[in-house]
């Protein structure tokens, strides 16, 4: 009796842990975080990069205007605010377009000068310095992970990919086509996103050469983001394409799966935006896709056509659940969503920049957990 009595009560307590449990993952929520006040109007964050609760960056631009480029910003949280880095060059007008860490004191960042040449950073964690960006190439994206960091540029108008050996700069081959985002898993293994004539494309490096695959041919389609868990599964994100229709109307979202044998386009529970951005969690599995701009058709007859759609999804192996930026006053939607996970947390933050007044925008940062 006293047996049973015990197993009922063990019962009853691992359901109420359970309820409890499910219960908090629901009332979650996407939090907004203010920049430093002496960030300027008018500024915009296009990446960020997070080492541990206290340890995140973010880039942009800031004071930027409908005549003017602006002026390279960073950012960086020190656990409790965000506070605005010294940057090298001060004075020098442009935009910091991407950063990436190989460890916490190897960080580098890319962006362009207001003429648009290249401009390459790198930090030891608490100051910037400038190095010099490689002869004739436009920077756009700087990527790292296991161990390397490689940049996406151009050079004479030409896609160009660099890997970083420990003393310089040196050019790798170029699968067919755009090349936009990169997942590093090691030095012969990597993932690139990106898009070709026959639709959306991702191709891995062995460390010999690239293997293509279009994994959805709709013309126009491209991933951008690309996130490979193992060899049986691998991510892809970005926008379906088009065809004519009316002017005006929005773009699909794409998100495709590879399952060690084929690519298959994975339904998500809004009708159009762009998937901006892919996350994992703390064990390196699909945690997080964010949407640019998301909508859904509305109810029929309604007018406008298109209602709000979820800005987050978070997976949990089986579904998505939906989620959406929080209002923040005098400002709009986020119209670029970026995700930074911190490691060994289920910690996640969002930079971009937002609708502002008069069609201005600003920069946004938001987080979750």
């Amino acid at each position: 009796m006293a047996r049973r009595l015990l197993v009922a009560a063990l019962a009853v307590a691992m359901t109420v842990i359970s309820v409890m449990t499910s219960a908090a993952a629901e009332t979650g929520s996407w939090q907004h975080v203010p920049v430093p006040a002496q960030v300027r109007p008018q500024a915009g964050l296009n990446e960020a990069v997070a080492f541990g609760p206290d340890r995140a960056w973010a880039v942009g631009a800031d004071a930027v205007g409908r005549e003017a480029p602006g002026f390279p910003l960073a950012l960086r949280w020190d656990g409790t605010a965000w506070q605005r880095q010294a940057l090298p060059g001060a004075g020098r007008q442009g935009e910091l377009l991407s950063i990436a860490a190989a460890s916490p004191t190897a960080l580098w960042a890319v962006g362009r000068d207001s003429a648009g040449g290249a401009r390459l950073l790198r930090s030891d964690g608490t100051a910037w310095s400038e190095s010099r960006p490689p002869r004739g190439v436009v920077l756009t994206k700087v990527v790292a992970g296991g161990g390397e960091t490689w940049l996406i540029g151009s050079r004479d108008g030409a896609q160009a990919l660099l890997r970083w050996d420990g003393r310089g700069w040196r050019d790798l081959p170029v699968p067919p086509g755009s090349v936009y985002g990169l997942h590093i898993l090691a030095a012969d293994d990597v993932w690139a996103a990106g898009a070709t004539d026959s639709g959306a494309a991702v191709s891995h490096w062995d460390g010999q050469a690239w293997q293509q695959t279009i994994v959805y041919g709709f013309p126009r389609s491209a991933v951008g983001s690309v996130l490979a868990v193992s060899p049986t599964q691998v991510w892809a994100g970005g926008t379906a394409g088009f065809v004519g229709g009316p002017v005006g109307r929005p773009i699909p979202p794409l998100l495709v799966r590879f399952d060690g044998q084929a690519w298959n386009r994975v339904t998500v529970p809004t009708d159009f935006g762009s998937i901006s951005s892919l996350a994992p969690d703390t064990s390196g599995a699909l945690a997080w896709v964010a949407v640019a701009r998301s909508q859904k058709w509305g109810p029929p007859g309604s007018y406008p056509p298109f209602v709000p759609g979820p800005d987050f999804l978070a997976w949990n192996g089986e579904t998505f659940a939906e989620y959406s930026e929080p209002a923040v006053a005098g400002e709009g939607d986020s119209s670029v969503l970026r995700l930074a996970p911190v490691p060994g947390t289920e910690t996640v933050w969002s930079v971009g920049r937002a609708d502002g007044p008069e069609g201005t925008f600003a920069p946004r940062i938001l987080r979750f957990g």
